[in-house]
C-alpha cells in the first residue's frame, strides 16, 4: 500500500510467494517509480536494503532471496515537496524474481534429440521462471 496525504506519504509493502512448490525464490527486487513530488524516503525493511535516487524518484528493495519463515516487509515514509499534494498518485510496483528449477507454466520436457554433435549433452533440463514484465497497481 502507498498512499499520499497531508503533505506526506506512507508505505507499507509485503512481500511473498503464495506458490512455489517448495522452491525458493531468488533475485527479488522491487522497484517503485515515485511521483515527481517526492524529495525524501526514510523506510525500516525487514529484509533486504533499500535506496531512493532523488534525482530518477525511484525507491529500489532489494530483498535478494525469500526464506519461508522470514516474510519480507518494508514500511516508512516519503516526504513531499512544501505546498503539495499528491492525492490522485498511485505508483506501480515492478517486482522482478526467479525460481530455479521449477516451471510454472507445466510444461515439461520428455525428450530431446540432439543430431551432428561432437560432444555427449548432459542428460537432463534445468527449468528457471523468471519474472518478465510484472506489475502490481496500487
Amino acid at each position: 500500500m502507498i498512499s499520499f496525504r497531508d503533505g506526506q506519504g506512507k508505505v507499507d509493502i509485503t512481500v511473498g510467494p503464495k506458490q512455489t512448490l517448495g522452491k525458493t525464490v531468488d533475485n527479488v527486487v522491487i522497484t517503485v517509480p515515485m511521483p515527481k513530488d517526492v524529495t525524501g524516503a526514510s523506510m525500516t525493511t525487514s529484509v533486504g536494503t533499500y535506496s531512493f535516487d532523488p534525482v530518477s524518484k525511484l525507491l529500489k528493495w532489494d530483498i535478494g532471496k525469500i526464506q519461508p519463515l522470514k516474510v519480507p516487509t518494508m514500511r516508512g515514509c516519503c516526504t513531499l515537496v512544501a505546498g503539495s499534494e499528491c492525492k490522485d498518485a498511485h505508483p506501480t510496483i515492478h517486482v522482478d524474481f526467479k525460481i530455479m528449477q521449477l516451471a510454472v507454466s507445466g510444461l515439461k520436457v520428455n525428450r530431446l534429440d540432439m543430431f551432428q554433435e561432437n560432444y555427449k549433452p548432459f542428460k537432463g533440463v534445468k527449468y528457471i521462471t523468471k519474472a518478465g514484465n510484472f506489475q502490481v497497481r496500487t
